[in-house]
């Protein structure tokens, strides 16, 4: 009797992926990674989800700058708006801004100005220039601005001397000033000699400078007073002589009147600014005043205004040369130290109690050229853009993290960071913008979509951008929120021939969907690219629904979710049948 072929019983497996692990624009992705996401959020991991509607706050003319306080500032259209409302710092240059906090101050580069949160009154440029206007005086005195009486000149001791009687001795080349002592019976040197000039400006120097000020002279008769100099008294007033004290010795009084004095407060011109440990501290490289700088600066103490005051004290202003090559690419306080960055360069400040600061050196992936603003501190860890990956750092060496972004070459990236998650907008090779965010808590991506963002703030537990000329909430506490969400999750490769005869008869889709959400499955057969609609869920009401979806028999496929409103999707059930050797 002949036998016929036995066909082997098709019995099903299922298959369930109920974790879903963010953005991954490899090749081969692990199970539950997408390959393509457009508005989604980590924030209901393990579930996907679409992110927050954002907010649009206003319309901004001409943005540049955007900082976080108290209350929210920024600069637009050449003018300081802090909470809102626009300030009286007004005529600032067009262009990119840095705006830095330093106590109740914000100070703006490049141009140099400064606006008192605390004081709307008090605001301005942080560098001072006045040119004297008529006859200048020049007085021996003291550090307080009290004249000394006429001193005698010569190389040989007056005769006679008595009590406090004083003396400029020429005989060993440089001038010294002695005092005749009648207690210790000798000519004693008076170790530091100051000199008065004497304006007629009637109460504007006063207005212009303080004591103390680091200042650069030029045009004076007494030479002695040329040159950097700090300010040790400044005085005067309306209807009142001005006058200013500097260290310097006169051989006599003098009147200078002819000639120009001119006294400058200056602000050196900066690459990048941050502040650390109640300082301002800056970069530069380049050409200025006809040298070649490689330099990193601190202001004085306290006083963002004077970056060059040396007075030999532990709150001095610095500066130093640095040895790497190379511009400067960004700047960022981390842990309470300001550290300087080249692509190939990290240096940081140890900032020193005595003044001594000292400058450390790493070779090791920088920051980008352009990318200066993707320097973020997240949870205690510096996360930014280097020329090959997005890196992290802890302190030792850089760590890269954006494996999951692929292959692709991204550049002029700025960021921002609120709790957990680090907001990177950058532009691929094309020019094309994305905005990508990473949780550090869980170490997943997010591509949410193509926001041109320049600008990030946080203020509270809220991320402001500036993007297509307006002023936005990235989570939507303010402003005027999109109406829904449209998004999109694009899976890697799935195989449908599994081993042992076993393919995909079916998936299930297991969403919870609020009122007038929306949601269409799309399947890609043998990498086609022809997307082949599956079929469409429109909400009227909020619940949880299953959606079957019955693929044709292929070699691999690959799944596509795009939506709108608010949708979360639980799982994808997978069910697999082993089918026949014939079948």
């Amino acid at each position: 009797m002949a036998l016929l072929p036995q066909l082997d019983y098709e019995y099903t497996e299922r298959e369930v992926t109920d974790t879903f692990l963010g953005y991954d624009h490899n090749l081969k992705i692990a199970d539950g990674a997408f390959f393509h996401t457009e508005n989604l959020t980590t924030d209901r991991y393990p579930l996907m989800a679409n992110r927050p509607r954002r907010g649009r706050v206003k319309a901004l003319a001409a943005p540049g700058g955007l900082l976080g306080k108290e209350k929210l500032a920024w600069v637009e259209d050449g003018t300081l708006y802090y909470g809102g409302t626009a300030t009286a710092l007004t005529g600032l240059a067009a262009g990119k801004k840095q705006l830095v906090s330093m106590g109740a101050y914000i100070v703006i580069f490049p141009d140099k100005q400064y606006y008192n949160t605390a004081d709307p009154d008090d605001y301005g440029s942080m560098e001072a220039r006045y040119s004297s206007a008529g006859a200048v005086q020049y007085r021996l005195c003291r550090a307080d601005g009290s004249e000394y009486q006429k001193p005698s000149v010569s190389a040989s001791e007056p005769e006679s001397p008595v009590n406090g009687q004083l003396w400029i001795d020429t005989a060993q080349g440089v001038h010294v000033m002695k005092s005749w002592s009648a207690v210790q019976v000798e000519w004693v040197e008076i170790p530091t000699v100051y000199t008065k000039l004497i304006f007629v400006s009637e109460g504007e120097l006063p207005g212009l400078f303080s004591r103390y000020d680091g200042v650069t002279i030029s045009g004076a008769a007494a030479e002695a007073c040329n040159g950097e100099k700090v300010l040790y008294e400044v005085g005067g007033g309306d209807g009142v002589r001005d006058y200013i004290v500097v260290v310097g010795l006169l051989d006599e009084a003098m009147q200078q009147t002819e000639g120009y004095v001119k006294i400058e407060r200056r602000v050196p011109d900066l690459d990048y600014v941050v502040e650390a440990q109640n300082r301002l501290w800056g970069c530069k490289y380049g050409v200025a005043d006809g040298q070649n700088l490689n330099e990193i600066y601190c202001c004085a103490l306290g006083d963002f205004k004077n970056w060059r005051q040396y007075m030999g004290l532990s709150t001095d202003s610095w500066t130093a040369s640095v040895g790497s090559d190379g511009p400067w690419t960004g700047a960022v306080n981390y842990l309470g130290y300001p550290m300087f960055f080249k692509e190939n360069r990290i240096h940081r400040v140890v900032v020193s109690a005595v003044g001594a600061h000292q400058i450390t050196e790493t070779v090791c992936r920088g920051v980008q050229t352009g990318c200066a603003g993707s320097l973020q501190v997240v949870n205690e860890t510096l996360l930014y853009k280097s020329r090959t990956d997005i890196c992290a750092y802890q302190g030792s060496f850089p760590t890269g993290i954006s494996q999951a972004l692929g292959e692709e070459k991204y550049s002029e990236a700025t960021a921002g960071a609120v709790g957990d998650r680090y907001y990177i907008a950058m532009a691929d090779s094309a020019g094309d913008r994305h905005l990508f965010v990473y949780d550090l808590r869980r170490g997943l991506w997010m591509r949410e979509d193509d926001l041109p963002a320049t600008e990030f703030a946080r203020l509270g537990n809220e991320l402001y951008c500036i993007a297509d000329g307006a002023l936005w909430t990235l989570l939507g506490s303010e402003g005027e929120r999109e109406p829904y969400v449209s998004w999109e999750a694009e899976t890697g490769m799935l195989y449908y021939q599994y081993p042992d005869r076993k393919y995909v008869s079916r998936f299930n889709l297991r969403l919870y969907m609020e009122e007038g959400a929306e949601i269409d499955v799309y399947l890609m057969y043998d990498s086609s690219g022809e997307w082949v609609r599956q079929g469409r869920i429109k909400m009227r009401g909020t619940r949880t629904v299953t959606l079957p979806i019955r693929p044709r028999r292929c070699d691999h496929l690959r799944m596509k979710l795009r939506g709108k409103g608010e949708v979360r999707l639980y799982s994808i059930a997978r069910i697999l049948t082993i089918g026949s050797d014939v079948g």
